[in-house]
């Protein structure tokens, strides 16, 4: 009987926690977005983070994404090439990646690597108390941390995703055309008639989400960090991993309202 009760009461208080994480998040969510547009504008510090992120995520994401589109076109070949229809391997390569991969695994690159970045960064002002000294001088740490990170990451991840989809169709281009003899005019043709807006629209739609979700989960980590160095890398952690968790379970959601429900 006693085991039952610690059990509800552990249950409880995770609901509980997970309850709070959530309204604290989405509570700074709403503070971020209603300073996106006050004075003053920190342009230096916003294009300062678009490096770090963007520039700075090109090369991991230039070689995910192509091998990524490689071995779609070398797994589907292999089916393929029983019933002759070589052809729609590009059709295949091109929709999976606009539609799902390419911003799926940006953002799960941003994540782990700029959004890491990022917990660490705030969590270490926060434990050595430069938040607060930031406070006590009048600035709003919302204002001048999260905002231009937040900018940064909505205007860099989108743009990054395209990237992706793009270096991933020439990943199939090159697997297609070399491997399988497939013509240039014929992939490029394959390629880009099933595509539709509505496909690039919902992987723009999708990384737009996940910049959001990596931003504020970051942050809120960071502003949150406890116990010193220890805590830094707990934070950094559990930033990663939500949202990690969050992406994909958001993609999920948001495949079954464009393509199921919404259809």
């Amino acid at each position: 009987m006693m085991h039952i009760k610690e059990n509800i009461r552990e249950l409880g208080e995770k609901t509980l926690s997970f309850i709070e994480y959530s309204g604290a998040s989405f509570l700074l969510f709403l503070d971020t977005v209603s300073k996106m547009f006050q004075r003053p504008f920190r342009v230096r510090q916003t294009l300062s983070q678009i490096i770090k992120i963007g520039n700075s995520s090109l090369p991991i994401v230039s070689l995910i994404s192509l091998f990524t589109g490689m071995v779609l076109a070398l797994q589907s070949a292999y089916q393929m090439q029983k019933i002759s229809a070589e052809m729609y391997i590009a059709s295949l390569v091109a929709l999976s990646m606009t539609r799902e991969l390419g911003p799926v695994l940006t953002a799960l690159i941003v994540a782990g690597r700029c959004g890491a970045a990022i917990s660490a960064e705030v969590g270490t002002m926060k434990v050595t108390e430069q938040i607060d000294a930031m406070e006590t001088m009048g600035t709003n740490p919302v204002n001048y941390l999260v905002v231009p990170r937040f900018w940064a990451m909505i205007i860099s991840l989108p743009i990054l995703t395209i990237y992706a989809d793009c270096i991933g169709m020439l990943g199939g281009y090159i697997v297609g055309h070399y491997k399988l003899g497939i013509t240039k005019h014929l992939y490029q043709s394959m390629t880009f008639e099933p595509l539709t807006n509505k496909d690039i629209y919902s992987g723009l739609l999708k990384s737009l989400i996940f910049a959001v979700l990596i931003c504020i989960i970051s942050c809120y980590e960071g502003l949150h960090t406890k116990g010193g160095a220890e805590g830094v890398g707990k934070a950094t952690t559990e930033s990663v991993v939500r949202s990690f968790i969050l992406i994909i379970a958001s993609d999920c959601i948001i495949t079954a309202i464009l393509y199921f429900i919404g259809a």
